[in-house]
């Protein structure tokens, strides 16, 4: 990760950050903030200096929003989640069925070392979001006990 990207091919699609920036819905600010953090490779330059993003950079800004959004990671955890991702596209792009079988075991060790550390980051958020839900599941519990002993008081009080 990290990595300096070449000058885009021409046949790429190339887009400018304020176009990413509308595409994505995030920030210009944040697309650098990205970067400076690892989430994004640095991307290619213009001539100008302009920054040049590709299609598979605004997938990954998408990628990075998902996991925000929906498991509420860190943006730490995001860049173990989808570094993890790159290995594994590197590592299927690159197979061939002819490979020492040493290497098809390394590799294969590599993918699965990596989906772990993307599988132990969910069951950490999991296990949180378990136990919180727990601890409401109980406060609701003692403020319906403590409102059946208020009710309960009140027609106590009205039949009396």
């Amino acid at each position: 990760m990290n990595e300096k990207k070449e000058p885009v091919s021409r046949s790429e699609p190339c887009y400018q950050i304020g176009e990413v920036a509308d595409r994505t819905g995030v920030t210009q600010r944040t697309l650098r903030f990205y970067e400076e953090r690892g989430l994004l490779n640095p991307p290619s330059r213009m001539d100008g200096g302009f920054r040049l993003y590709s299609e598979e950079d605004i997938d990954r800004v998408e990628q990075i929003k998902r996991l925000q959004g929906l498991l509420g990671l860190t943006l730490a955890e995001i860049k173990d989640m989808v570094d993890a991702e790159e290995v594994k596209t590197g590592l299927r792009a690159s197979y061939r069925p002819d490979l020492d079988i040493e290497v098809h075991i390394e590799r294969l060790s590599k993918a699965i070392e990596v989906t772990q550390r993307q599988h132990d980051i969910i069951d950490a958020k999991v296990s949180a979001l378990a136990e919180m839900k727990a601890d409401l599941e109980g406060k609701i519990q003692r403020f319906r006990a403590r409102l059946n002993d208020a009710e309960e008081q009140k027609r106590a009080r009205t039949s009396a």
